[in-house]
């Protein structure tokens, strides 16, 4: 063999050294797991005669190794009239202390596990407006249950995905906020 075979030889495997190298580096050092906790209550944050909004904080946590970008945060009412109609439902995601007044969800890196800040907190936000005339009372009375998808886009060493989390606030649970009494038809 020629010396320049030698060299090309002695570059491939250095680029094979490298690429393994990098490999075993990148699964040591692990990569992010952010999951969602939803264990808080429902609150009314204010309501008036004809709507009500009504939030829950929601806990983003990183237990994974690796820092991660949460790059948006969109909530879905899956409430459609077909239903019930007696109330429009609108809905968002918005960190806490960072209120926006367009419905943007700002990305926000979460530090990995063990350091801060491992964990964002962001409120599920959904105003409930009476439809057809009829009073909160009357249009909550019959209620039903307010399904919701928080659907949340993260990055971390991995490209770019979704997440989808349900969220449920029950009628009953809708109702004692309220202060109205449900009539089950």
């Amino acid at each position: 063999m020629t010396l320049i075979c030698y060299i090309v030889l002695g570059l491939l495997g250095l680029a094979l050294l490298g690429a393994l190298l990098s490999w075993a580096y990148i699964c040591h050092a692990g990569n992010a797991d952010v999951v969602v906790l939803q264990d808080a209550p429902w609150e009314l944050a204010s309501r008036d005669d004809k709507s009500m909004v009504i939030k829950k904080k929601l806990d983003f946590v990183n237990r994974g190794k690796s820092c991660s970008v949460i790059v948006d945060a969109i909530l879905h009412s899956e409430l459609p009239y077909e239903q019930y109609d007696g109330i429009e439902v609108r809905c968002k995601a918005e960190r806490d202390g960072y209120p926006r007044e367009d419905d943007y969800f700002e990305a926000v890196i979460i530090e990995h596990h063990g350091k801060a800040p491992d964990h964002i907190e962001v409120w599920a936000i959904a105003k409930l407006t009476a439809r057809k005339g009829m009073s909160l009372e009357e249009a909550l009375a019959h209620m039903v249950d307010l399904p919701m998808d928080l659907v949340w886009q993260y990055s971390s060493r991995d490209p770019i995905f979704y997440r989808k989390e349900r969220l449920v606030a029950t009628a009953e649970e809708i109702a004692a906020l309220a202060g109205v009494t449900l009539v089950r038809d």
